[in-house]
């Protein structure tokens, strides 16, 4: 028996809530108590370490104050080059693992991770199985055995490592399985997950909101083509498509992934969840639960039982904000060492950069995690959570700054497209220059036909709608910054195909979508020329 199937044959429905979704009935003094006590351990442990005193230097803080005004904000680079390295030697505590981020440009962040973060953060993936699955509190519709649809890369990246280190601790049947995770092509293994899936179907589905909408796309797309083959001779597929069909004839439209499923719940991350939210329910029949997570600690929020705001965990990372507004810069344009507030002093409103310390002794300390979350409410009455509500905005510096009047970010930018109802295949999006104006340039394969005028105007209506600074560029300078460059179709899909060839793995086969390097813009515009003259 798995460590964690014991807790779902032994404790009721209410200590099983109780055990992975407690976190939601603390206080704030209860959850600042948790922080407090992980993180004087966290110093005692990485104190006399190698990293420890690099950052600490030899004077040891005795309190939560005198940490936060002895010790600096960190950033990747003060680690360097012993986590890259993978030094062990370094650290407060040996590592039972080392995972790496999405990375940019094949650049990869190494972080250790000990027994017990990945430990709690399995406790936080199963936690948000069951929050994504149930529609009321105390409410547990997952037991072990349960199918897992989970399309992402394979470890040592953090959701493939996530996923496996969830199935060694709670059974479930992984669709693709996990063993082929890294000798098989990413669209391989998808196609095997959603042939197991046909035979034995879906609880419940993990990946990026991004990705879901791509397969529901590629899905109905294909099975407008499908041909009946021996492998969908099995009594339950043949009963799961019979039904799908029937379903589709009736509503006159081609066979979705709804109507073959009825997963319990869907888990998406990404800056793209809440955009894609209505485009996954239509698909997959079901509204999205997000997820706040990440390489340093897995996960850091997680919705409530409703699906609104997300709550973070107390256990995970001790937690510190910048307050984005009030943030001093330094006369070089980078940010000095400015002051941060514990979560209990969060306003409403407000938008913060997280700062991160690692527990168990890991390494990062007062880490910079450049990414800004705003405080959409101080507690959730619905769910019953007396603690902060926030949602995940972008990451720092991922802006296009349009004449010091308004600044897009890849959400902004993408939900305003989105709203458009054009349809279209990616995009990226860079600020350009013309005669001391700046602009906004979209590069945008379609789907369909569209004059570029008429894209540029509807993409300029959205923004307004979505960005109530960008209204003011029209208003102040009568001007209109939105330029559209098309992109043949299939651009992107050969950009991909391009990078495979190169050997680029999964989380570097797509351009940026905020401010991709000039080298990448002309790669795309040589492709959709090329394109366009076969």
């Amino acid at each position: 028996m798995l460590s964690e199937d014991k807790y779902f044959q032994t404790l009721t429905e209410d200590e099983l809530w109780q055990r992975y979704c407690g976190f939601l009935d603390l206080s704030i003094e209860e959850f600042m108590e948790i922080q407090k006590e992980l993180l004087m351990d966290e110093i005692d442990r990485i104190a006399d370490s190698t990293l420890g005193k690099k950052i600490m230097g030899n004077r040891k803080p005795r309190s939560v104050e005198e940490f936060r005004q002895m010790v600096p904000l960190t950033t990747y680079d003060d680690y360097e080059p012993y986590l890259s390295e993978r030094r062990e030697d370094v650290l407060g505590a040996k590592p039972c693992s080392w995972i790496h981020s999405s990375g940019k440009g094949g650049y990869f962040k190494w972080i250790p991770q000990s027994f017990e973060i990945v430990e709690k953060g399995v406790r936080g993936y199963l936690a948000s199985f069951i929050l994504a699955s149930a529609n009321r509190r105390n409410k547990v519709n997952i037991a072990p055995g349960f199918h897992l649809l989970a399309p992402l890369p394979p470890p040592p990246y953090t959701s493939g490592f996530a996923t496996l280190a969830i199935a060694q601790r709670m059974s479930l049947q992984a669709m693709p399985p996990l063993e082929e995770a890294g000798t098989t092509g990413f669209q391989e293994r998808m196609q095997k997950g959603f042939q197991m899936a046909l035979k034995e179907g879906v609880d419940i589905m993990g990946s990026i909101a991004s990705i879901l909408v791509k397969m529901g796309e590629q899905f109905s797309e294909q099975t407008r083509r499908t041909k009946f083959s021996v492998s969908m001779l099995h009594p339950k597929v043949i009963v799961r498509l019979l039904r799908a069909w029937l379903r589709s004839k009736r509503e006159g439209r081609a066979i979705l992934p709804k109507d073959l499923w009825s997963p319990k719940g869907i888990v998406a991350s990404g800056v793209d969840t809440s955009i894609y939210k209505d485009d996954i329910a239509y698909y997959w029949g079901r509204i999205p639960y997000e997820i706040y997570a990440g390489t340093e600690a897995f996960v850091y929020a997680l919705q409530g039982w409703n699906k609104k705001g997300l709550t973070f965990l107390p256990d995970m990372v001790f937690l510190e904000f910048i307050p984005h507004e009030d943030q001093p810069k330094s006369p070089d344009g980078k940010d000095s060492q400015p002051s941060t507030v514990l979560l209990g002093e969060l306003e409403k409103g407000k938008s913060y950069e997280v700062v991160i310390t690692q527990f168990h002794g890991m390494p990062l300390l007062r880490y910079r995690m450049n990414d800004l979350v705003k405080v959409i409410a101080m507690k959730d009455e619905e769910a019953g959570t007396n603690l902060p509500q926030i949602i995940f905005q972008r990451r720092v510096g991922e802006v296009i700054d349009l004449a010091g009047l308004a600044q897009l970010d890849e959400k902004t930018i993408w939900q305003a497209i989105a709203n458009t109802g054009i349809k279209y295949a990616d995009w990226s999006a860079c600020k350009e220059y013309d005669q001391k104006q700046t602009f906004l340039r979209i590069y945008l394969e379609l789907k369909e036909g569209k004059e570029v005028s008429e894209l540029e105007r509807m993409i300029d209506e959205q923004l307004k709608i979505v960005d109530t600074d960008y209204r003011d560029i029209d208003a102040y300078l009568k001007l209109q910054p939105v330029k559209v460059t098309l992109l043949s179709r299939g651009t992107f899909q050969r950009y991909m195909e391009d990078k495979m060839k190169e050997g680029a793995d999964l989380a570097h086969m797509k351009p940026n979508h905020i401010n991709a390097p000039e080298l990448v813009i002309k790669r795309l515009l040589q492709l959709s020329e090329a394109s366009s003259k076969q």
